[in-house]
């Protein structure tokens, strides 16, 4: 069944989640105070239309409380953030993400009642840097404050050995929870799935663990 998703603000960050959403076949309510952003999206979402979103009429006339999930990627006025956020949740919106724009933002929207708060540009900024500071490293997803998931492509030093024969887990604390090879993915591979140059480790675990792992074995 197609999950029914609004999306508040259509600037770079609601745009892009927005064409993401219909690409995926839901269905989308876009909503922006702005006519030219509105008229932008008429053609790509399911419906687009014009609103002040602090207003909580507005919010009611949409019947804003039917929607599964509610997107607010309002740019830079964070009063206005606060107040639509702060209004969905009195409708009784299931679940509300947030774009934040610094934590003091983020902690007023939690305090609020988001469910989930983003920072889209802070998170981008943090994948860039791990992976232009690492030759292995592809990919980098924050978990938490100290750990995560990332992808690592397999050095020379890996080549024609076994997980096992590794033993990672014993060693560094991270789990090994799946391996792209070419167009194949293995999740969960078993203990003596051997690694060739270029395979891709998809790598679970604290940052300092990982770290570790990278400087020893990859390096």
């Amino acid at each position: 069944m197609k999950k029914e998703f609004a999306v508040i603000g259509l600037g770079r960050f609601g745009g892009s989640i927005c064409r993401e959403l219909v690409a995926q076949g839901m269905e989308v309510l876009a909503i922006d105070h702005k006519e030219d952003r509105v008229n932008e999206f008429a053609s790509i979402a399911s419906h687009a239309v014009i609103g002040d979103t602090t207003d909580e009429s507005v919010l009611k006339s949409l019947g804003i409380r039917n929607f599964d999930h509610v997107i607010v990627a309002i740019g830079d006025d964070i009063q206005a953030s606060i107040l639509t956020t702060l209004m969905l949740k009195e409708l009784g919106v299931k679940h509300i993400t947030v774009k934040a724009q610094n934590d003091y933002h983020e902690k007023v929207l939690i305090k609020i009642g988001a469910d989930q708060v983003v920072h889209p540009e802070r998170d981008m900024g943090k994948r860039i840097a791990h992976k232009i500071v690492s030759n292995n490293i592809l990919d980098y997803i924050d978990l938490s404050d100290d750990h995560s998931i990332v992808e690592i492509v397999a050095s020379p030093r890996l080549n024609g050995r076994t997980l096992i024969d590794l033993d990672i887990r014993a060693k560094y604390g991270i789990n090994i929870v799946g391996l792209k090879r070419g167009n194949k993915v293995i999740i969960s591979p078993a203990a003596d799935e051997m690694i060739y140059v270029g395979d891709i480790l998809i790598v679970l675990g604290a940052d300092t663990d990982i770290n570790r792992f990278e400087k020893k074995v990859l390096e």
